[in-house]
């Protein structure tokens, strides 16, 4: 039997409790959901080498055998394919986002026939994003309230 795989991609610089809503959400649509951290070939100012990250997302999902991380480099389909997934997940927080994941997943599909699973952040979490985490933490707030913590994961 074909196991029903799903990738969740990004750079994840760094993992917000957004990005845990979504995985969360889409685990139940699959029995393999591969969270694909963009590898080294990005050279964005002060992103911590994909191996950090990739550790950091691991650990949170320890004890959830249908997660894996690993780096991706290239297209997305690309490695769908490799990873042998016919869906791409992608959170969506506005119109914004809504607009240009469409145009990917219209992309996506005429190149690779992989289909993309958008879903909608949860309302008290569409103002998060990485950037917004990444420019408070420039300033010296505490971000704590916006990254996730792996016991709240592993007890949900």
């Amino acid at each position: 039997m074909t196991k029903r795989t799903g990738i969740f991609v990004g750079s994840f610089n760094p993992f917000t409790v957004g990005h845990d809503s979504i995985v969360r959400r889409a685990l139940p649509l699959f029995d393999r959901l591969v969270i694909g951290v963009v590898g080294d070939q990005v050279h964005k100012p002060d992103m911590p080498n994909a191996e950090e990250r990739i550790k950091a997302i691991a650990d949170l999902y320890q004890d959830e055998p249908a997660i894996e991380v690993k780096p991706y480099y290239g297209l997305a389909v690309d490695f769908a394919r490799a990873e042998n997934a016919h869906f791409i997940v992608k959170g969506v927080r506005s119109v914004k986002d809504f607009e240009y994941e469409r145009e990917q997943a219209d992309v996506n599909r005429s190149l690779s026939g992989i289909e993309t699973i958008l879903l909608y952040a949860e309302p008290q979490l569409s103002s998060i994003s990485s950037t917004m985490v990444r420019e408070l933490q420039h300033f010296g707030v505490d971000v704590s309230a916006f990254l996730p913590k792996r016991e709240l994961i592993s007890n949900e």
